[in-house]
């Protein structure tokens, strides 16, 4: 027994190692697990409206809108980016002739602020830092390409996810009872289901939110509106404190133009920031993850910490599943299974009379 104990302690310590070694590789296999689940309910409707279109042929024909759709969505923001950052390559030493000048709005901050007093002041320490920045570009550049790899990586694990996925859920399900098949069946399909509603609609969310950014910019005139758009569209993928990371610059941006645009944007977000927390998160996840903002919140905290950034993009979905899995054990336990998704707050389990009838039913069914 000892042995058996160190040798399951030694076993423990050697998968937590591997994992450790392999934390981005799994990354990558967590990422695209989600977006397998995401994109597996469109290849089974593709897949059963075509009764002649065989698993891989749906699949491939479901991955290639979607490269399609991403490739019109990069078009449509790669092409006024390059040529804002043209514009911005070009105009950069005028730019930096009104700072010295103290001409344009940024002239004139930089003069109220004695920007140019501190780095003259500091042109030393400045040139130093600046000389050291061959070691973070090449760590920049390196991770550029890592980057490009786990997008290569994700989208053919994905691919094969989804080409698979029949088989082996199949393959799994087969391990147990008819009874308790149908109860794994029933709850990965809500899980799958938070999965895919989270998904869409934070994309959904930060498209709305990237639009309008834009749309208010462009009126007011704001150079690089489109740069701006769509970190501010990125930055609202993340939960809670996303939209206001992305409102920061947007609102830097308005006032480097003129006082009175960065005004008009400071009103806008206060605006759209309570349409999005009132009206579009609640009618677009109302019907997918029901969280409440409490622990909507210790979730994000939780994950952020031990994952970063994709604990933050993650943690809704995972604690949508974790309140699936909770009330299902719930409903097993204290009541029947109901034929309805478990997804949602009105959940009620089968009163203790029945649920009392029920466990003994059961009991006298089992010494039969």
């Amino acid at each position: 027994m000892t042995l058996v104990v160190i040798g399951l302690v030694l076993a423990t310590l050697l998968v937590l190692t591997l994992a450790w070694e392999a934390r981005q590789v799994l990354t990558w296999v967590v990422i695209a697990g989600f977006f397998a689940v995401a994109l597996h309910p469109v290849v089974t409707w593709v897949e059963n409206r075509g009764r002649w279109l065989k698993r891989w042929l749906a699949t491939l024909i479901v991955y290639l809108l979607a490269v399609a759709f991403i490739g019109g969505l990069i078009a449509v923001f790669v092409i006024p980016l390059v040529h804002e950052g043209t514009q911005l390559a070009n105009n950069t030493p005028q730019l930096i002739a009104d700072i010295k000048a103290g001409r344009g709005p940024v002239g004139h901050l930089a003069e109220r602020f004695h920007v140019l007093d501190y780095i003259q002041s500091h042109e030393t320490q400045i040139r130093g830092y600046a000389s050291q920045l061959g070691a973070p570009t090449l760590a920049a550049l390196r991770s550029a390409a890592t980057g490009i790899a786990g997008v290569v990586t994700i989208f053919v694990l994905s691919y094969l996810m989804v080409l698979e996925a029949p088989k082996v859920v199949s393959g799994f399900l087969a391990l147990f009872n008819e009874k308790r098949a149908e109860r794994i069946r029933r709850v990965s399909h809500d899980c799958a289901k938070t999965i895919t509603g989270y998904i869409s609609g934070n994309l959904l969310i930060s498209l709305i939110c990237g639009l309008l950014t834009f749309g208010v910019l462009a009126i007011l005139h704001v150079k690089y509106a489109g740069l701006i758009a769509l970190f501010v569209g990125l930055a609202d993928l993340i939960p809670l404190v996303g939209a206001t990371l992305g409102a920061v610059v947007a609102v830097l941006a308005g006032f480097t133009h003129s006082v009175t645009a960065g005004i008009v944007v400071i009103v806008f977000f206060v605006i759209y920031q309570q349409l999005e927390n009132h009206l579009l998160q609640p009618m677009i996840f109302s019907r997918t993850v029901q969280l409440n903002p409490l622990a909507v919140l210790l979730a994000i905290l939780i994950m952020t910490e031990l994952a970063g950034i994709l604990g933050a993009l993650l943690a809704i979905p995972i604690g949508g599943i974790i309140q699936i899995i909770a009330r299902d054990i719930w409903d097993t336990r204290r009541g029947r299974l109901k034929p309805v998704p478990t997804t949602g707050t009105d959940e009620e389990p089968v009163p203790a009379t029945e649920a009392t009838e029920l466990t003994e039913a059961s009991v006298a069914e089992g010494q039969a």
